[in-house]
């Protein structure tokens, strides 16, 4: 049953990797499940501080998933209505069934609500939405890195503990 438990975890861990990137799955909540998950194995002792600062980041940077767009779309000169228009683009474009929706969703949702604030500048409208993308990326790049940071986590602990999973 541990080594079920295990193997599922780092099936979650893997899951939670490709869910940086893709938005529909929550990359960063997912590994830290998997991750829960080999603690409450019998072989591996329970560190309660390893899974609470995890956890700790996991929070942090799921709330920042959301935050980071908008942020960027303000740091490049977007007023409030693109910050708006990103958050919205980034949830319509989840939905959206068309490839890169979520990609060209805040990117677009951004564009628009320049366009709506000031229908005249579309250099600012497009600045704004440069900006909003590469919150988008550097939101992306943090949830891998992190989830990248729990595999590792996971795979060390798992391998200390290896020769009690298959005694």
């Amino acid at each position: 049953m541990d080594l079920l438990l295990a193997i599922l975890g780092l099936c979650l861990v893997i899951a939670g990797i490709i869910g940086s990137f893709l938005p529909v799955l929550p990359g960063p909540p997912l590994s830290w499940i998997g991750l829960l998950l080999l603690y409450l194995t019998k072989p591996v002792e329970m560190n309660y501080w390893v899974l609470g600062i995890t956890l700790f980041f996991t929070i942090v940077i799921s709330i920042l998933d959301y935050v980071i767009p908008s942020q960027g779309t303000k740091k490049f000169g977007g007023s409030s209505y693109g910050i708006w228009g990103t958050n919205i683009g980034l949830i319509v474009g989840i939905f959206v069934p068309i490839p890169g929706g979520f990609i060209i969703g805040p990117f677009v949702g951004a564009f628009v609500g320049e366009m709506i604030y000031n229908s005249q500048d579309h250099k600012r409208a497009l600045k704004a939405a440069t900006g909003s993308f590469i919150g988008f990326l550097a939101s992306t790049f943090v949830k891998f890195v992190f989830c990248m940071m729990l595999l590792g986590i996971f795979c060390y602990v798992f391998f200390v503990n290896a020769s009690a999973f298959f005694a």
